[in-house]
């Protein structure tokens, strides 16, 4: 072996290190209710990740986009949910005192995971 692989191999080691852990970002696999979806009157709202969540940096809020009789109004913040990250590390739980009304949903989220970058997003769903 010559002295340019012995120099390039720790080089080389170190950046795809360095640039896969820069890269590691939470990604969302699955959500409960699913994205899109109906489902029956409901008080608990899933998220799963692709990695271990930091608990205190990680949340949500559900906000109602429509009802019965008004289909479309402001996006209003539902009171009373509470976010916390499941035994597995992986899964954000936001739970109300109650179940849903009838109507459309919007779930706002955010995930911070060992990197400490905050992704987020939303997903809607409908309560029959």
């Amino acid at each position: 072996m010559s002295f340019r692989h012995v120099i390039a191999f720790p080089a080389l080691a170190l950046a795809l290190l360095v640039g896969g852990a820069a890269e590691a970002h939470p990604r969302l696999v699955g959500t409960s209710p699913r994205a899109n979806s109906g489902v029956a009157g409901t008080n608990r709202v899933s998220l799963t990740f692709s990695e271990r969540l930091l608990a205190p940096m990680s949340g949500g809020d559900v906000l109602m986009t429509g009802h019965p009789g008004l289909p479309h109004h402001p996006p209003m913040k539902i009171a009373g949910f509470r976010a916390s990250v499941g035994a597995d590390g992986k899964t954000l739980q936001l739970v109300g005192a109650r179940p849903l009304a009838r109507g459309s949903y919007q779930v706002k989220w955010h995930a911070v995971a060992a990197d400490t970058h905050r992704v987020a997003g939303a997903f809607a769903f409908q309560v029959r």
